[in-house]
């Protein structure tokens, strides 16, 4: 199996048309067609289901899309690594990690290196936990941050100086917005809306189950996300009141919406973490010599 090939099935899946995606790739449409035909005889699966106009993915098309990109990505960054090592510093550093103001933190170190390596570009991932660490351990991120507490079994790790703060994100006109911060018994008959990463967490290392305690399994959550901006839009119209972290979302004396924090005050640390035995880029092993400087 070649990587050649890998891309040419990559570019008909984004295309959806095998017309399109030959002329995409400077190909005639017979010739890349064969190429489709020859993967799915090596694998033994159909990949495409073809139609008169477009084709389609089977679901042995849509698993292989995602390994097919893995793939390529890997190959790319290889070759990128080697190529970097001929010249002065350059290359690539992938980060991975969920929203959070200690980004500020990381954005810092990648400025200072900017000024003495411009030749180093960076590639931020953003999702939730599970996502991050799969990426991580696929050798598609170079580093990941996570909130704590969470299990290092399989990285070694370096704690960011930054905590997150908990609290309520509210319109300014509501009746909480008039309080200094949260409690508890606040929350229980509101509309809330909820991330969807802390929901799916196991309750016995998430820290805000662990605050609501009894009450967890009974809250009123309407809605879910996974990006602040979208929930302070959900906010904004009325639909509930967001459970989240301080300065992701526009609270300014323009914004109509305000944060107040939970009480007792609840904070998360952070962590930035890499696979134990990982072969850094010479890029990426000048940023964590930088991180390392600057956290420990």
């Amino acid at each position: 199996m070649e990587i050649r090939v890998l891309r040419y099935f990559l570019a008909v899946a984004r295309e959806g048309n095998i017309t399109s995606a030959a002329n995409y790739l400077h190909l005639t449409q017979p010739t890349l067609s064969r190429q489709i035909r020859d993967l799915e005889d090596e694998l033994g699966q159909q990949l495409l289901i073809r139609k008169s106009h477009r084709v389609a993915l089977t679901p042995a098309g849509m698993l292989f899309r995602k390994r097919a990109e893995e793939i390529v990505i890997m190959a790319d960054r290889t070759e990128e690594e080697f190529r970097t090592m001929k010249s002065e510093l350059t290359g690539d550093i992938y980060i991975g990690g969920g929203e959070t103001d200690a980004m500020n933190q990381i954005a810092a170190v990648c400025r200072e290196l900017q000024m003495t390596h411009p030749g180093i570009h960076y590639h931020l991932y953003s999702g939730n936990a599970q996502a991050v660490t799969e990426r991580l351990d696929k050798g598609l991120l170079d580093f990941g941050i996570l909130i704590q507490p969470t299990d290092l079994t399989k990285y070694h790790s370096l704690t960011i100086p930054a905590k997150d703060t908990w609290g309520l994100i509210m319109r300014k006109d509501c009746p909480l917005a008039e309080k200094a911060d949260i409690e508890l018994p606040d929350l229980l008959p509101l509309p809330l809306i909820f991330s969807q990463q802390v929901l799916n967490e196991r309750v016995e290392i998430n820290e805000l189950a662990m605050w609501f305690g009894s009450a967890w399994g009974n809250l009123n959550i309407v809605a879910t996300f996974n990006l602040a901006y979208n929930a302070a839009i959900m906010a904004k119209q009325g639909v509930g009141y967001v459970l989240g972290l301080d300065k992701l979302t526009d609270t300014s004396e323009s914004s109509p919406l305000c944060f107040r924090p939970l009480a007792p005050r609840l904070e998360s640390g952070l962590d930035l973490v890499w696979k134990k035995y990982q072969v850094f880029s010479p890029a990426a092993d000048v940023f964590l010599e930088k991180l390392q400087t600057k956290f420990s």
